[in-house]
């Protein structure tokens, strides 16, 4: 009996273990800021983000569920809710899913799953929605097992994972991908269907252009580590598109030497997983996996590429498509998942079970030597800043006579020196309860993709010419202390009155509170 509860323990354990090693840094105070990562104490609940009406509803329902969450729980408490949720539910639904015989091929699976350059690499960009949908994935795929098998009792736990996972667009079509190739039932597809109507009625009321610009497909392609190119890259599941965002693992000699060892053990694993799953369900598995894959390599094929770009700027909504690398999700489920059961079956080569032992133990710990600098928050690069005073005065100040608010310097991405240099999504939108413009352009490298949000045009054509913001109807400007930003021209602030100068945040009134009819 002992026994038995020390193998029914060693997946959660486990999984804990992950856990801590990846989150270590978030022990300390405070919020993790990290590109697309932004987390404040009370997120207001308004319209703007629950349909968005002048931009793409790229974070719906997201936004919504995380202003409702933040009446109820702190931010900071948040954010360590969900994050470690990923890392628990990624490898604890992993270990579950893979037929396996041993209980360490089991764990081979939760750890592969939990620790692969993809986590990594979307975590450090901050897309903490996307993984979770990342980590609902194993479980969604097993319920739509229960259900091909005819368990109509895992009809409501399928819609639950299905649920979670579109809190993002890409993680909704992903799970209906899924649902539709493994549990083969109408019904479930529309139920699947259905969690996704948040984001789709979203895309269908907004006044946003749902076409992209075509810069966008070579700004998103996947890009590759080393010789191996954005092929060897998207095979070992990373190959994101933002370079400060890959550990400086994946450059190594070894990143592709690994990669090769794992496919290798996949290919012996497959065998099994075709064997002990019911007929036809890996081949659909491996189908919405190759499926995926093939959309992460569209931007990254030159003759390919240009027919992307046609595809965004052409046909309301393809833009999804332009950060193909998402994508990859289920084909990191379907190797995690091969690579188990090849470790499993070359163990169960070996007559001495010691040794085998030492083989499931190696592979285990296989994803981690590939990978240590995933460890301690990637090497300390999710360190928890306290925001700093400025941001509550003024959130008060704005909250006591709402109004559109424009923050400046123009941008969508910040490096504050309070948030160590880090790059950050501006924080404003998220901390004051009222509209607030940025500039809805992403500036990859060179390339500068358009946005959608006529406003921002406007704002930026005011700053560009020197023209009073007082002009365009805003109720107030917020001047930020960033690194490396141009300043903002005087005579822009023509009209403003200054009624916060902060050390990090300076708060401009509109004395004129004409009408917005500019935009």
């Amino acid at each position: 009996m002992r026994r038995s509860a020390l193998r029914r323990l060693a997946l959660p354990v486990t999984a804990l273990i992950v856990t801590v090693l990846v989150l270590a840094p978030l022990a300390a105070p405070g919020y993790v800021l990290s590109y697309d990562m932004v987390f404040v104490p009370r997120q207001p609940l308004r319209w703007d983000l629950v349909l968005p009406s002048a931009t793409l509803p790229r974070a719906v329902p997201l936004d919504a569920l995380v202003s409702l969450a933040t009446q109820v729980v702190p931010g900071w408490l948040l954010q360590r809710l969900a994050l470690a949720a990923i890392l628990m539910l990624a490898a604890v639904g992993a270990g579950r899913l893979v037929p396996a015989e041993r209980t360490g091929a089991r764990l081979v699976a939760a750890v592969a799953y939990a620790w692969t350059p993809y986590l990594a690499e979307r975590l450090l960009l901050g897309q903490w929605g996307l993984l979770l949908a990342y980590a609902a994935l194993p479980w969604l795929a097993a319920a739509a097992l229960r259900v091909r098998a005819g368990d109509r009792r895992a009809l409501l736990p399928l819609a639950g994972w299905a649920a979670l996972a579109a809190i993002t667009p890409t993680g909704g079509l992903i799970a209906l991908a899924t649902v539709a190739a493994l549990a083969t039932s109408w019904l479930a597809a529309g139920m699947t269907l259905l969690v996704n109507v948040p984001w789709l009625l979203a895309v269908a009321l907004t006044d946003a252009d749902a076409r992209s610009d075509p810069d966008g497909v070579a700004a998103f392609a996947a890009r590759g580590n080393d010789w191996t190119g954005a092929l060897g890259a998207l095979l070992g599941t990373g190959g994101t598109w933002n370079a400060q965002t890959v550990l400086p693992s994946r450059a190594s000699v070894l990143a592709p030497a690994g990669t090769l060892a794992l496919l290798a053990l996949a290919g012996f694993g497959m065998r099994e997983l075709w064997r002990r799953w019911p007929v036809g369900a890996a081949t659909r598995l491996a189908a919405v996996a190759a499926g995926g894959f093939a959309v992460a390599l569209l931007g990254a094929v030159p003759g390919v590429r240009d027919g992307l770009a046609w595809l965004v700027e052409t046909v309301p909504g393809a833009g999804l498509l332009r950060d193909g690398q998402k994508f990859v999700m289920p084909y990191t489920l379907l190797l995690c998942l091969a690579v188990a059961l090849g470790a499993e079956r070359a163990a169960a080569r070996i007559a001495d079970r010691t040794a085998g032992r030492v083989v499931l133990g190696a592979v285990l710990l296989l994803p981690v030597a590939l990978q240590p600098d995933l460890a301690f928050g990637a090497g300390n690069r999710l360190r928890p800043v306290a925001y700093p005073a400025d941001f509550a005065v003024v959130a008060r100040l704005v909250a006591a006579d709402p109004g559109p608010v424009v923050s400046l310097p123009l941008a969508a991405y910040h490096r504050y020196p309070w948030n160590h240099g880090r790059t950050v999504l501006d924080p404003l939108p998220r901390c004051l309860d009222a509209e607030v413009l940025t500039d809805d352009r992403l500036v990859v490298g060179r390339i500068v993709v358009g946005g959608e949000d006529r406003r921002a045009a406007a704002i930026r054509q005011a700053l560009t010419t020197g023209a009073p913001l007082a002009d365009l109807g805003v109720r107030w400007v917020v001047v930020q202390r960033v690194v490396g930003a141009p300043a903002v021209p005087v005579t822009s602030l023509t009209g403003l009155r200054l009624v916060h100068d902060g050390t990090d945040l300076d708060l401009y009134e509109n004395t004129l509170r004409r009408e917005v009819t500019t935009w």
